[in-house]
């Protein structure tokens, strides 16, 4: 099992000396039995007046800071040490009730599934669904994995990767439209044309592990990264990364899952001051293999 740090740090800086609001951070890794965090720690300047922690309504950890003194430079300092067993790629059988699409949902689990399936986003003229039942065969059941795996393959080959600098996510339609957007755009783009089809699925937050000799070409490395989980009878939640074409959990790192990406923000706040006293953000992330960490200090 392959040992792997993060190391996480945002800094606002201001021009002069202003007061802080809440702030919410959402950086911890997601423990499962494929990710297991063995050491973590918060380190904020100037120190919050108080620090507690909350599981929010999906399971997630959620740090919650107040503020009672002023500063001209406001940081955030994240580290986890993680135990990162990636799943092997599904599959599925022909026994499993959803190896073939159209299928059904348990009864026990619809109630709990209702909200991952439907629609959150307007489609008026059916761009989406038209979009999403491109991926089914024009004869007889369509196999549920072919769907998957060309959403998610499909995006990443059609659609162009761009930085955005405005707040928030894109609507989906925007997404389709423009054929062009960053990771959590994908995410939910691929998340709600999935919804159309009657397919549970959920946005997730993580981070995206690049090996130091892989020549995958991965994008949105350096940052948080943002993808889909889907959910399958008798598979469960099964991960599908639309911005580099990864299905699995090979390389990502869970921090938080939700409904919708603005209830998975990995940090969020406000300052009390004119708006001019904003004078940036920066954010400096790092996740590397232990392993490799150690060699490079041996250099």
């Amino acid at each position: 099992m392959p040992l792997l740090t993060i190391h996480h740090k945002t800094v606002y800086r201001y021009t002069h000396p202003v007061a802080f609001g809440e702030h919410r951070i959402m950086l911890r890794p997601r423990d499962g039995h494929d990710l297991r965090v063995l050491s973590g720690s918060l380190e904020i300047e100037p120190q919050p007046m108080q620090l507690r922690w909350i599981h929010d309504v999906f399971g997630n950890s959620v740090a919650i800071a107040t503020f009672d003194e002023r500063a001209q430079t406001l940081s955030f300092t994240s580290m986890a040490t993680i135990e990162h067993n990636p799943a092997e790629e599904f599959a599925l059988t022909a026994d499993d009730p959803a190896y073939f699409y159209p299928f059904q949902y348990d009864d026990e689990e619809f109630p709990d599934l209702v909200q991952f399936i439907t629609p959150q986003y307007g489609d008026p003229n059916g761009e989406l669904s038209f979009w999403a039942r491109g991926f089914l065969e024009a004869d007889g059941p369509t196999r549920t994995y072919n769907i998957l795996s060309g959403m998610t393959h499909g995006i990443r080959e059609a659609f162009t990767y761009r930085k955005r600098h405005e707040q928030g996510t894109q609507h989906p339609l925007d997404t389709l439209q423009t054929k062009s957007g960053t990771c959590r755009d994908y995410a939910l783009f691929m998340i709600e044309a999935l919804r159309r089809l009657g397919i549970a699925a959920r946005f997730v937050s993580g981070y995206l592990f690049i090996p130091g000799d892989s020549a995958h070409g991965y994008v949105g490395g350096g940052s948080t990264h943002a993808w889909v989980q889907v959910y399958l009878p008798s598979a469960g939640w099964i991960e599908f990364d639309p911005t580099n074409g990864i299905i699995g959990t090979r390389d990502l790192i869970r921090v938080a899952v939700a409904r919708d990406p603005r209830q998975a923000i990995p940090l969020h706040g406000a300052y009390l001051g004119s708006a001019d006293a904003f004078v940036g953000m920066e954010v400096n992330i790092n996740v590397v293999s232990v392993m490799d960490e150690a060699q490079a200090e041996k250099v």
